[in-house]
């Protein structure tokens, strides 16, 4: 049995029925209990973004650590992730549709995390933040749980240097700036015992420096460039989606069919009905999960370090970052691809179904010009990936170690390392291997969101009665 083979069977175990159902019973328990938040509480939500709280503590702004959140969440899975979900050997049109359902269900839980976050956080005499997961296991579940705290904490930091924070990104800038720069790979050099790219090989190296000079400032920086650089990159994108959209309008009806033909099996990529919802299925939640991050716990390491005294207000913040990331940026990529025919070109895989896409959908223009904008986006996106993942990184790895300074610094540089040997990895097992951390990441911080649920309601009952009798303003 290959690696690449054993990899599969074991993200096939991982990623099975059980959590998948695991994922989507804890969105809508969640759901329930306070009473479907990211329903009626959207607009509320989307208004903190711009206001600020006064008399918070914490280390940045609420709009700050969303960006930091928003940095690790946006990424190549919103690019490169959302293509191998609806491609034609994988979930196909369907999986969007299901990439929904479970962001729909996730603001809830991304409500609950950051709202736990805040509430069972820590802040020491230097004013540093520690908070997260681990955090609300220990301090809300009791000290009986560490242990499944530092279960978590340990599966974030490989999530970080293994999974979503170095390879796949990586991967997927090298792979789109080499497609531009390079696409036939006329300029090789011999690393590994293979030939790769002279693109390659710089756009490594340049990455690797410039991730290591931001990495090097810690939370402050990560934030400040994160503020910079997420809503720039977000607006680019969704006005060229929006213009390939548009400028393409009368193939939009068609492809919305797709979605929930594929999504119910009315129209089966492979095998049976049953079989193809089931691909269908898996794939969208699965990168729909890897997209936003919902349920995983990563998103509140950052919502922890927000000046705020309300946990509740932040919650609301962080679940802006699933309707972002997932029900904005996501579904404008899927339904790019779809309307353009790109999905169902077996050729095709990662980044090239959604350059396809691009292509083709802004026909209007030189071929290279979509194609830039579609590099620049990713790289943009994939960067700032690398940058949030290696906070939450230092996080769980401070939680572990017990705060030490030298296995934090350790850490940098081996993700700075694994930043550089990411474009080495292929594509298939670069994604296979971020699938297996994020499932086993996921399984501690779901059985506290379960245990913790009661808390969650009741807080959040009180907070809006409080606002309601004017104890509290917005």
């Amino acid at each position: 049995m290959s690696f690449n083979e054993i990899l599969k069977a074991v993200d096939d175990f991982v990623w099975g029925v059980p959590l998948i159902v695991l994922i989507i019973a804890a969105g809508l328990w969640l759901s329930v209990r306070t009473g479907f938040i990211q329903i009626f509480n959207l607009p509320r939500a989307l208004k903190y973004l711009f206001k600020e709280e006064e008399g918070g503590k914490g280390e940045v702004s609420g709009f700050a650590s969303l960006c930091t959140a928003l940095s690790a969440t946006i990424g190549t899975g919103n690019i490169v992730g959302v293509a191998t979900a609806v491609g034609v050997l994988a979930g196909g049109p369907g999986a969007l549709f299901w990439m929904w359902v479970a962001a729909f269900l996730g603001m809830a839980t991304k409500y609950s995390e950051g709202f736990l976050a805040v509430k069972y956080r820590t802040i020491d005499s230097e004013g540093h933040v520690l908070g997260g997961p681990f955090y609300y296991i220990e301090n809300g579940m009791g000290s009986k749980w560490k242990w499944l705290g530092k279960v978590f904490a340990f599966f974030g930091a490989c999530v970080g240097l293994l999974g979503i924070g170095t390879f796949s990104q990586v991967n997927g800038i090298a792979s789109a700036v080499t497609g531009f720069f390079d696409p036939d790979g006329t300029n090789t050099i011999a690393l590994f015992g293979n030939n790769y790219s002279v693109v390659t090989v710089i756009t490594a190296f340049v990455l690797a420096i410039c991730a290591g000079l931001v990495i090097i400032g810690g939370i402050q920086r990560i934030s400040k460039v994160s503020e910079i650089v997420v809503p720039f990159m977000a607006i680019l994108y969704v006005v060229a989606v929006l213009t390939l959209i548009f400028t393409n309008i009368t193939k939009l009806p068609s492809a919305i069919a797709e979605v929930f033909a594929g999504a119910f099996g009315l129209r089966a990529v492979s095998g049976g009905a049953l079989g193809a919802i089931l691909i269908s299925m898996r794939n969208g939640i699965a990168r729909g999960i890897f997209s936003n991050e919902s349920g995983l716990g990563s998103a509140p390491i950052a919502a922890a370090a927000a000046k705020t005294k309300e946990p509740v207000r932040q919650g609301l913040i962080s679940m802006t970052g699933t309707f972002i990331d997932t029900i904005v940026i996501c579904t404008m990529t899927g339904l790019s691809i779809i309307m353009m025919g790109s999905w169902s070109n077996e050729k095709l895989e990662g980044v090239q179904v959604t350059t396809d896409a691009f292509v083709k959908g802004l026909d209007f223009l030189p071929s290279k010009i979509p194609a830039f904008i579609l590099m620049v986006c990713l790289v943009f996106f994939a960067f700032t990936t690398i940058l949030g993942w290696d906070y939450y990184g230092e996080r769980c790895l401070e939680y572990l170690s017990g705060k030490s300074k030298a296995a934090v610094m350790i850490y940098r540089i081996l993700y700075i390392a694994a930043v550089f040997i990411g474009p080495y990895m292929t594509v298939s097992a670069v994604w296979t291997i971020a699938d297996i951390f994020n499932g086993l990441m996921a399984l501690p911080n779901l059985v506290a969101l379960f245990a913790l649920s009661g808390v969650v309601a009741k807080d959040t009952k009180d907070y809006f009665r409080r606002l309601k009798s004017g104890e509290i303003s917005e």
